[in-house]
């Protein structure tokens, strides 16, 4: 859950180095991270980018988890996915790509994660207009594909790998990209 929120706006590499920090620093625990000082916090996590925000959406996702589930996840994966979803939207920082990460890969429930690479791979590959929004994206997945969590995992990962090695943000490699025989 800390690697969603940590990941907006930066790559996972920045993200790992943040979360390898706050373990050195016997840290990573929700108890922990909730009693640590949001400045103290930011410091650990400086290497993700935007800390002092990260830090402070952070905390309120630690107020969140503390105040509806007692720091829980078990009793988060109980809440059924939309009416926690909607929940996750209400707390400071958590968007939509955001609370489906923490869905998909903490709680383990079948919602498919929606990036800036699915949307520019899907418009390249003419699939879907550039402009779609968020839910309409993720509806066209969830439409034709199993709901399924590992499935959707799956999916999202291979979505990534595309877009970081062909379906680059500049200079794409469509001349080779695996999708065109498809």
């Amino acid at each position: 859950m800390v690697g969603a929120i940590l990941t907006q706006s930066t790559s996972w590499a920045n993200v790992e180095r943040s979360i390898l920090n706050i373990k050195k620093n016997k840290l990573l625990s929700a108890d922990k991270l909730y009693r640590l000082p949001e400045k103290r916090l930011a410091v650990l996590i400086k290497s993700a980018g935007y800390y002092n925000i990260k830090a402070r959406r952070l905390k309120s996702f630690l107020d969140f988890i503390f105040k509806e589930y007692n720091a829980s996840p078990k009793r988060m994966a109980k809440v059924p996915v939309q009416k926690l979803r909607h929940k996750l939207l209400t707390v400071n920082g958590i968007g939509p790509e955001t609370a489906d990460s923490i869905l998909l890969y903490a709680l383990d429930k079948p919602v498919f994660v929606v990036d800036a690479y699915t949307k520019r791979i899907l418009s390249r590959h003419k699939l879907a207009d550039g402009k779609l929004e968020y839910g309409q994206v993720q509806e066209f997945f969830m439409r034709n594909l199993k709901k399924n969590a590992r499935l959707f995992n799956e999916y999202h990962a291979l979505i990534v790998k595309l877009g970081k090695e062909f379906c680059l943000k500049n200079n794409p490699k469509c001349a080779v990209c695996p999708l065109n025989n498809l």
